[in-house]
């Protein structure tokens, strides 16, 4: 199934995500995704969680948790936290779409949660996609979409082979749970 029909039919039935973990436009996401290490994934979705983050500040500038989430997970992936403070901070940030009326911010708020979750486990790294992808639906409409969308997908697997061929040379530190 195209993409854009399987987006029309999930709108068509409320859906909030327009995407799914089992969605086909994902699945090729899915396998590079689980074929990399878990730093290499961490590096990545922080890596976009930062341009969400940039971009709700635009529209939100007194909202601080969504950054305080970004922050926390940074830390947390570097072992100056621990996974409590960071965990509260990235559901403080879901928290944030609660109280939003735009779909296109909610959908960017739950993205960049769930892009600072993958420190936990880079099972959570389908869901920025998920999201993000939503965000930019939401934001251009469903007839205006199509090159936004595709171009974003590519851009993942751009920065997914970037940081598998550059994560060596990351100057950050690492918490011991992502150390190899």
């Amino acid at each position: 199934m195209y993409w854009l029909d399987e987006v029309k039919q999930n709108i068509k039935k409320r859906r909030q995500v327009l995407f799914s973990k089992d969605s086909e436009y994902l699945s090729d996401l899915a396998g590079l995704f689980a074929a990399r290490p878990h730093r290499v994934m961490v590096l990545w979705a922080l890596d976009f969680a930062a341009e969400s983050v940039a971009e709700l500040e635009r529209a939100y500038p007194d909202e601080l948790r969504v950054r305080e989430a970004l922050e926390a997970a940074r830390q947390w992936a570097a072992g100056e936290v621990k996974m409590r403070l960071a965990q509260r901070k990235i559901l403080d940030c879901h928290a944030v779409a609660k109280e939003l009326a735009d779909p296109a911010d909610i959908a960017a708020c739950h993205a960049v949660g769930q892009a600072c979750a993958v420190v936990h486990t880079a099972g959570h790294a389908l869901g920025y996609p998920m999201y993000d992808l939503t965000a930019i639906i939401r934001r251009l409409g469903v007839d205006n979409c199509r090159e936004a969308v595709e171009r974003r997908k590519a851009g993942y697997i751009d920065r997914l082979f970037y940081w598998d061929a550059h994560a060596a040379n990351y100057q950050g530190m690492w918490a011991e749970f992502l150390k190899d």
